[in-house]
């Protein structure tokens, strides 16, 4: 193959980047430029494990979003799927296929500053052409102490959920960029597209304040907590106040939009929750309602809640 960049030059470059970002690698370690990475995880036992994509023209469009922002996208959505369980990632791996001429360096930037956020470090991965940019992160974390994971089955009936913050503002922020107007998008909905942030900190809080399930709205609020519901076998009687709308977003976006990676949480003891909350300067989170014991039986302010969200069609 003639022109373009080289590849391995391409995979220095990107090394020298992460490593800038001052990841947490130990003595003995091995990162990127061997075969397989080596990593010193903290604690001991299991580990957690989480993988996503975020694809060109799917998740993101290049139109709207920079080079920056798909890099930090990408690695925060991976990243959640473990602040959902309660977790912190302590190393992720990073795979791009991209058309020739991306600046997959640009890309990098914004993994590496995603990373830094995270405190993870990027410890390798893989880089190839492609029609699209196709961006994977896999995200690993130990088990943390003091309580077990969270995970969705372990809401009961009578328990409280609640969500760490308004929803619906990244919708809206993809709704405003994409629309035909050219009036300027109000940064909090335009960042919340671009450059969402994973609660790591407020889903290690939860964990350790009791809270008995939680899920990360990405494809939406309707479907990920029916997700919840179901692992559960609880009912759902939710109750979505003024409050739980970003300021911004209509309340189809907020039921429905997807990608705000907020968590909702399942507890027997809000006010508990909300006070551990304040204790570590989080925002304290917002009623949603209860589970129930009629498993199957989905209500939204009293009346059948409709399923919606994202889903992939293949």
């Amino acid at each position: 193959m003639t022109g373009g960049r080289d590849e391995f030059a391409l995979i220095e470059t990107l090394r020298a980047r992460f490593e800038a970002a001052d990841g947490p690698l130990r003595g003995g370690d091995v990162g990127i430029g061997d075969d397989a990475a080596v990593v010193t995880l903290p604690g001991a036992g299991q580990v957690v494990l989480a993988t996503d994509l975020v694809v060109e023209g799917v998740h993101v469009d290049l139109g709207t979003s920079t080079p920056e922002d798909v890099g930090w996208k990408a690695l925060m959505v991976t990243v959640s799927d473990l602040g959902a369980m309660g977790c912190a990632p302590s190393h992720v791996l990073l795979s791009v296929a991209a058309p020739p001429g991306f600046p997959v360096e640009r890309l990098g930037d914004g993994v590496a500053d995603a990373a830094l956020a995270a405190g993870c470090a990027v410890v390798g991965g893989d880089l190839s052409s492609g029609p699209v940019v196709m961006v994977s992160v896999t995200a690993v974390g130990p088990t943390p102490a003091g309580a077990p994971p969270l995970r969705r089955s372990g809401a009961r009936p009578g328990e409280h959920l609640l969500v760490t913050g308004a929803l619906g503002a990244s919708a809206a922020g993809l709704r405003l960029l994409t629309g035909a107007g050219s009036s300027p998008v109000p940064a909090p909905l335009a960042d919340a597209h671009r450059r969402p942030v994973a609660r790591l900190r407020e889903g290690w809080v939860a964990r350790l304040a009791g809270v008995t399930a939680a899920i990360d709205v990405s494809d939406g609020l309707t479907a990920d907590i029916v997700h919840l519901a179901t692992a559960s076998g609880v009912g759902l009687d939710l109750v979505v106040g003024e409050g739980v709308v970003a300021q911004g977003a209509t309340r189809v976006e907020a039921l429905s939009g997807g990608e705000d990676y907020e968590l909702v949480l399942a507890t027997p003891d809000p006010e508990g929750l909300r006070e551990a909350f304040r204790a570590k300067d989080l925002r304290p989170p917002l009623d949603l309602g209860r589970c129930t014991d009629r498993p199957g039986v989905w209500l939204l302010d009293g009346e059948p809640l409709t399923e919606a969200g994202w889903r992939h069609r293949f």
